[in-house]
C-alpha cells in the first residue's frame, strides 16, 4: 500500500488493494488528528445513508487513517475520491446528531487481584495509589478507535501523570474486564487475552455480547468515565450480569 491516489484538504490517500482506499491524516496519536478522521467519517456515512455517494461499503476509523471499502464495479476511485473532496467542503454542524457522542460511566474495581499492577503503577509514577485511581476516575476519556481485538476500545487521554510504557514482560493471559493502561491510553479488554499493558482493576460490564445489537458496547467517538466501586458491588454486579439480560444503557449518561 504506497501507491498514493490522491489528496484532501488534510490528507493522503492510499491504494490497498483494488477494494480499499485508505486516507491518511498524519503519523502520530492526536486528539486534533482523530476529530478530523471522526468528522470525515460522519460526513461519508452521512452521503451513503442520502443515497449520494455510491458504491461505498464500509468505513472503518483508526486513531490517524480512514479506510474506505467500496465497490471498484459501481464507482471508480476517481471518482470517489472527488466525492470526498466534495463532501469536505460541507459543514459539519449540519451533521451534529450523527457527531454526538454518547457518554458512559462505567464501573471499575480497583486493586485487589483484580488490579494486579496498581501497586507498580504507583511506584514507577511516584504516586500514592489513591492518587493514581484519583486521577483515573476523575479523567473524561474518549474512545479513538476499535481494534486488536472485536470490542476493544482504545481510549484518550490518560492523565500525563499516569503515562508509562508498557510492561516489558506481556502477560499470556489478561482477564476480561481488566482495565488498563499504556503511553497516554486506557483499554478494557472484552475477553481474556495476551496483554502488555499495566491493568489497574477490572470493570465488570461486557464491552462485547455477540447477542446485542451492536455487539460492541463502545464505538469510536464514545466518550468513557469511570466510577470506582468496592468488591461487594463489583462481584453483585457480575452475578447479575451472568443471570440476567441487563439493559446496557443504564451505563449511559445521555
Amino acid at each position: 500500500m504506497n501507491q498514493v491516489a490522491g489528496t484532501g484538504t488534510d490528507w493522503q490517500a492510499l491504494f490497498s488493494g483494488d477494494t480499499t482506499l485508505v486516507l491518511e491524516f498524519g503519523q502520530r496519536i492526536d486528539s486534533a488528528i482523530v476529530d478530523k478522521v471522526k468528522s470525515l467519517d460522519a460526513l461519508i456515512h452521512y452521503a451513503k445513508a442520502a443515497g449520494t455517494l455510491p458504491g461505498v461499503q464500509e468505513t472503518i476509523p483508526t486513531f490517524r487513517s480512514l479506510a474506505v471499502i467500496y465497490d471498484p464495479c459501481v464507482i471508480h476511485p476517481d471518482a470517489l475520491l472527488e466525492h470526498i473532496r466534495e463532501l469536505e467542503g460541507r459543514n459539519p454542524v449540519t451533521l451534529q446528531d450523527t457527531l454526538t457522542a454518547r457518554h458512559w460511566n462505567l464501573p471499575v474495581l480497583y486493586g485487589t487481584e483484580h488490579g494486579p499492577d496498581l501497586e507498580s503503577v504507583a511506584s514507577l509514577t511516584g504516586l500514592s495509589i489513591d492518587a493514581v485511581i484519583d486521577l483515573h476516575v476523575n479523567c473524561t476519556f474518549r474512545a479513538y478507535m476499535l481494534g486488536f481485538l472485536p470490542g476493544y476500545a482504545f481510549l484518550g487521554d490518560t492523565p500525563k501523570p499516569l503515562h508509562l510504557p508498557r510492561r516489558g514482560e506481556p502477560r499470556l493471559r489478561v482477564p476480561a474486564g481488566s482495565v488498563a493502561i499504556a503511553m497516554q491510553l486506557t483499554g478494557i479488554y472484552p475477553w481474556e487475552s495476551p496483554g502488555g499493558w499495566h491493568i489497574l482493576g477490572n470493570c465488570p460490564v461486557p464491552m462485547f455480547d455477540a447477542q446485542a445489537l451492536p455487539p460492541a458496547l463502545l464505538r469510536a467517538g464514545d466518550k468513557i468515565s469511570f466510577t470506582r466501586i468496592d468488591e461487594p458491588t463489583f462481584n453483585s454486579l457480575k452475578q447479575e450480569l451472568a443471570e440476567s439480560n441487563v439493559d446496557r444503557s443504564r451505563w449511559l449518561l445521555n
